[in-house]
């Protein structure tokens, strides 16, 4: 892989999506492969006079924890998490899998458990996200894993990757501010509202947004980015949504979903694969069953399906909904050990309005 692009990266992230200060506590966190990008990040964290830590992830640790674990063991947390969950300034997380299906074996049980016993660690992130008291990125290194669920080679993969980030562009920060200044408009117009409804195949749904906040995302928290959220209503997503995309959770690939909503519930929910997966996710809490999320996807510059939800939910004229935790400084209040997010693709033939006025019609933003 070309450095330059890597030490570009680096220099946006710490620059502009987590402007790292003198003193601060940065943990950064990723795989083997995504090496010379943790490093490019640890050289200019220190030299903007951080206290940093690095974290190196063995993927292959995780199969053999869910094959071998019981009990106690799934539900245990060790107090070092607890503290860096409370005392951490900022964390850059590196995605770099060498094999995203590794999971797919194994037991959703024992996933699900785990899940429950972590929901303390989520609590707190959430919470101090929100208050502005803790920093968050992550992004992706690419791999041949990734390019293989894109459907690419590894050097189209890495063209494509970098064009997202924005890298190509001789003022990549200058280029996410204006994006952010697009997404404000957004935003500004969204004000006030009380209802979205969302058209697409198999899709006619409508979501509460009343005394919701959308916030823009621009680079601050995921890289690439492109999209503007907010926590629906919790008691007032009504209809049907199929997803166009397959949502992968844990290393499964679950196709075809069809998610019926009664009075802010799933009540039914279907899947051409993975089925079993989806039911039993669903039931992990009973905030599970409720949307955390609303997303729309503003990143016009991915066009693609990938299989990387980091990218996915970016794609512009897509929304995603997400099951589970909200984010509080949107105003939602659901509570859950998860947040799955699902991508439907209104580019043919969907339509968005909130109160009766148009904001997308086949993937193309109006306002």
């Amino acid at each position: 892989m070309r450095t330059d692009r890597v030490d570009a990266l680096a220099e946006v992230l710490t620059e502009y999506s987590i402007p790292v200060q003198k003193g601060q506590k940065v943990s950064i966190e990723g795989g083997p492969p995504a090496e010379p990008l943790l490093l490019a990040l640890y050289r200019r964290c220190l030299a903007r006079g951080a206290h940093v830590r690095v974290q190196a992830i063995l993927e292959s640790a995780e199969p053999i924890f869910f094959e071998t674990a019981e009990g106690e063991q799934l539900d245990y947390i060790w107090e070092t998490e607890r503290w860096l969950g409370d005392n951490l300034d900022a964390r850059f997380r590196v995605l770099s899998e060498t094999n995203t299906k590794r999971l797919t074996q194994a037991d959703p049980e024992k996933q699900a458990q785990a899940r429950k016993a972590r929901r303390p660690l989520l609590d707190t992130f959430m919470r101090r996200s929100a208050d502005k008291s803790f920093k968050w990125m992550v992004t992706l290194f690419p791999t041949d894993a990734y390019a293989m669920d894109a459907d690419m080679s590894l050097a189209a993969y890495e063209d494509f990757y970098f064009k997202a980030c924005l890298i190509d562009q001789p003022d990549p920060i200058g280029e996410w501010k204006r994006m952010a200044e697009r997404q404000e408009r957004l935003v500004e117009w969204l004000k006030g509202r009380k209802q979205v409804h969302v058209q697409g195949e198999g899709t006619d749904l409508t979501l509460g947004i009343e005394d919701r906040v959308f916030e823009k995302a621009a680079g601050e928290y995921n890289f690439p980015d492109g999209e503007i959220f907010t926590g629906p209503v919790e008691d007032q997503t009504q209809g049907v949504v199929t997803f166009s995309y397959p949502a992968i959770e844990a290393g499964r690939r679950v196709e075809g979903i069809r998610l019926e909503f009664d009075r802010g519930r799933v009540v039914k929910a279907r899947a051409e694969s993975n089925e079993d997966f989806l039911v039993t996710t669903l039931d992990t809490d009973p905030g599970a069953r409720v949307l955390g999320e609303l997303g729309i996807g503003t990143n016009y510059g991915l066009t693609a399906f990938t299989g990387s939800t980091l990218l996915d939910e970016k794609i512009g004229g897509t929304i995603h909904l997400a099951l589970g935790a909200a984010y509080p400084e949107t105003g939602g209040r659901n509570q859950s050990a998860i947040h799955w997010d699902m991508v439907c693709d209104l580019r043919q033939g969907g339509r968005i309005t909130v109160d009766g006025d148009a904001l997308m019609e086949d993937g193309k933003l109006l306002v």
